[in-house]
């Protein structure tokens, strides 16, 4: 067995044997894996083998894709089956709300290139005949659905792999992974130990206890899961070709050919979860017992929709474990807080998503970033407050919740309330109704009276669009007050302070008691941060910037610390309010003793003040695109804080409002927001993010952005006003220009004070002018839509500026 290598992967898999031969396919042939027992043991072995291109994230999406697209590939490669059928599958919709959700999904899939196709109940009949379709009002038919063997694919990844120079030793049992001084690992096994550069936890059911190795608690969680094969059909054998695969969510199954008979699994509600303590190392080439309880009314729904499956006989039960992250997606890429140790794990469809999560691990460890954003994927999108007690409820709720309608403004209720701040009651008892971010209560806005406190999950307007409406007003008319909690906040110390900013954020670092605001970038160029800074003193910075991004950020500013330098995450230590509207001055005179005035206090300042018995940082900044102010203090003086501004506040019209309105308020001044206008995906030139770089000095990204600069963005990010009916933008929607999708929206919603739809959107830079006539889609019809620059709200910024 090989003693060194440059990357161990943990885990012969289908993901683990991906990594292992992407690493080797981007140039790195001194790599090595380990697996405890026999390639595909685990759950590899027994899945069902799917393979589908539908995901809410797009470039998920796109990831399944490129999946599907390398099986062919690595046949060709290495000479061996990897038993490839695609037959083409259709997603049923048996609701209004789940035709809808698929109408969006069409949508998107025009600007990726994705051939899919919206067919009615007769269509679906003719091409999956043993569907009743009673019901049904409609489904979405990909002809890149299909299956594979698991076994066949996994080894063709390994020889693969094995082609390029990877090594591959079966029944080696890791012990110990331990960390030496350098940032390189031993990992001990029962053959010896490997000095490895890198680690690659691609443990799958074993993920949690690999992990735990290295001092790491990963949010993943088996669950048992359970399908059918069924004796020969005549009706199945007796086809021409082989039957396409059906997706029920209204049954919670999935269906498909296998051989001369039917293969049918479920996620059934009373689900279960497995190895609650811990998985068993000597568990591997195992089923679990038969439980045709748990699915009895699953199969009872399965035999309204596939008659024939009355009269089938049961041939196989295949009864296993597959682990799931809380919101169903892949663990991947470099774990924070932890040098050359990175995460391939949580991959419940593997067969959709495997080489995806191969190709974008291999990426990142060898060209440094992947190549689009995979946010929905990384590790880092869940905190270091994560706990198992919160993970398993959160588990259990998405795998009840796999074959589901994902409406855009859904909020799932379990293990909830979990991180709430110290207004968490004041709020409640006002009528708050609540969302989360990053594990965080969060008011989405205030209930009045009889109205529910529940938003009623949708792709149209929903139940909370009067409450906005009566929020975003108070702030226009008056004064309205909405927590800070929600940012992500950051402390930056030390003498080289300064210079360390210069160099990881593009844009220009303000001067003592000032505020600027910058992009920061990868070195590819592209976006990963959108951030406020403000300038205490010469040696102490706060950064602001997206809350959920915590661990995102953190990762990169502790990659890129140098020895003069100290950062610290405040973001549940500094909190507080902001204020904003015509009033929020008024407000703020009255609480504390110094000068407020604009001249005493401008635009884009931040002051020390002393607001009631508090200290705070108060800067003068708002989202909200009217006049208005952050004020920050200790975690433990925000209730002291709150009842000192709502009482001086009642004189003013002070009204709270929460994240609803603030994303209406937005739209009005044309801003974008983290993770929609402003990704990963995206280049500064292109997001107008380019007006806040400072070009005469160094930073990380320059040269990609100066590249951008010189030769001009192929598209530009633009505003519109669409002629919607009861549904805004939301998110991907195809923008139409004389007859063919040249663009695609980012983002979008209503303009409660404007009255206007707004969605925000990318179009061919050339054509990127006042007036543009063009149609977006929403939800299958197409709207009217006009390209404009003037804001709808304080165009000249006298307001906010005043």
């Amino acid at each position: 067995m090989k003693t060194s290598t440059r990357v161990c992967v943990i885990g012969g898999g289908v993901v683990g044997c991906s990594a292992l031969y992407h690493l080797t396919k981007l140039g790195w042939s001194d790599v090595m894996l380990v697996e405890r027992s026999e390639l595909t043991s685990g759950s590899t072995w027994h899945a069902a083998g799917g393979f589908h291109t539908l995901n809410g994230d797009t470039n998920m999406a796109a990831l399944q894709g490129y999946t599907i697209r390398l099986y062919s590939e690595l046949e060709a490669m290495t000479g061996m089956s990897c038993g490839l059928h695609h037959v083409g599958g259709v997603t049923l919709a048996d609701t209004p709300e789940r035709f809808d959700m698929l109408k969006a999904e069409r949508a998107k899939h025009r600007f990726m290139g994705l051939e899919t196709e919206i067919l009615g109940p007769d269509e679906i009949k003719a091409i999956a005949p043993i569907t009743n379709v009673e019901g049904v009002l409609g489904g979405l038919y990909d002809p890149l659905d299909g299956h594979l063997d698991p076994s066949g694919t996994t080894h063709a990844y390994a020889k693969a792999a094995r082609m390029g120079g990877a090594t591959i030793e079966t029944h080696c049992m890791v012990r110990e992974t331990n960390q030496r001084a350098d940032g390189t690992w031993d990992v001990v096994t029962d053959k010896g130990t490997i000095h490895a550069e890198h680690v690659v936890n691609a443990g799958g059911l074993w993920a949690r206890e690999v992990g735990a190795m290295a001092g790491v608690y990963l949010p993943l969680h088996p669950m048992e899961h359970q399908y059918l094969v069924t004796d020969d059909l005549p009706e199945i054998y007796e086809r021409e070709v082989e039957h396409p695969h059906v997706m029920d969510p209204g049954g919670e199954s999935y269906l498909r050919q296998e051989g001369r008979g039917l293969c049918i699994g479920f996620y059934e509600q009373p689900c279960k979860p497995w190895a609650v303590g811990g998985t068993p190392w000597e568990f591997g080439h195992e089923l679990l017992p038969d439980d045709y309880d748990k699915i009895e009314d699953s199969i009872a729904f399965a035999y309204r929709r596939y008659p024939i499956l009355e009269r089938a006989g049961v041939k196989t039960v295949i009864h296993g474990p597959f682990t799931f992250a809380p919101d169903g997606n892949p663990l991947v890429g470099p774990v924070p807080g932890l040098r050359n140790y990175w995460s391939a794990c949580g991959v419940m469809a593997g067969f959709s998503q495997g080489g995806g999560v191969g190709l974008t691990l291999a990426q990142w460890m060898v060209e440094g970033e992947p190549e689009r954003d995979v946010f929905a994927m990384d590790v880092a999108r869940f905190g270091r407050w994560i706990t198992p007690g919160y993970t398993l409820p959160k588990v259990v709720e998405n795998y009840q919740n796999r074959f589901s309608v994902v409406y855009p403004n859904e909020e799932l209720p379990a293990a909830r309330p979990f991180r709430t701040t110290p207004m968490y009651d004041v709020f409640d008892s006002m009528g708050a109704v609540w969302g989360q971010q990053y594990g965080l209560e969060v008011p989405n806005y205030f209930a009045q009276g009889d109205e529910p406190r529940y938003e009623t999950p949708s792709f149209r307007r929903s139940n909370a669009f009067e409450a906005t409406a009566r929020e975003v007003m108070a702030v226009r008319g008056a004064v309205g007050i909405n927590e800070v909690q929600n940012f992500g906040k950051y402390s930056v110390t030390g003498s080289g302070a300064r210079a360390w900013l210069n160099r990881i954020m593009a844009g220009r670092i303000p001067k003592p008691g000032r505020i600027s605001l910058t992009p920061m970038l990868a070195h590819s160029g592209r976006l990963i941060g959108d951030f406020t800074v403000a300038c205490l003193s010469e040696s102490e910075f706060r950064l602001t910037a997206s809350y959920g991004a915590q661990d995102f950020h953190m990762r990169w500013f502790e990659g890129q610390l140098s020895d003069d330098v100290k950062i610290a995450n405040i973001s549940d230590r500094s909190t507080g309010f902001q204020i904003a509207g015509p009033r929020a001055r008024d407000l703020l005179a009255k609480v504390t003793r110094a000068d407020v005035s604009n001249a005493a206090f401008r635009f884009l300042d931040v002051k020390q003040l002393s607001v009631g018995m508090m200290q705070a940082t108060v800067q003068r900044v708002s989202y909200t695109g009217d006049l208005g102010y952050e004020i920050y203090v200790d975690a433990m003086e925000q209730r002291a804080l709150w009842h000192l501004l709502w009482d001086a506040g009642q004189e003013f019209g002070l009204k709270p409002f929460g994240m609803r309105a603030m994303m209406s308020l937005r739209l009005d001044k044309f801003f974008g927001s983290w993770m929609r206008e402003f990704s990963p995906d995206y280049m500064p030139g292109e997001t107008g993010m380019d007006r806040f770089i400072q070009w005469d000095k160094n930073f990380i990204g320059k040269s990609a952005a100066d590249t951008e600069r010189a030769e001009g963005p192929a598209r530009q990010l633009c505003s519109f006003i669409v002629d919607a009916d009861d549904a805004d933008v939301i998110a991907y929607e195809p923008i139409w220009l004389e007859g063919t999708v040249q663009g695609f929206c980012t983002s979008g919603g209503y303009s409660h004070f404007a009255g206007k739809s707004v969605a925000f959107g990318f179009v061919p830079s050339e054509r990127a002018v006042e007036g543009l006539e063009v149609e977006i889609e929403i939800l299958g019809n197409m709207h009217k839509a006009r390209l404009v620059t003037d804001m709808l709200f304080d165009a000249d910024g006298a307001r906010m500026r005043g």
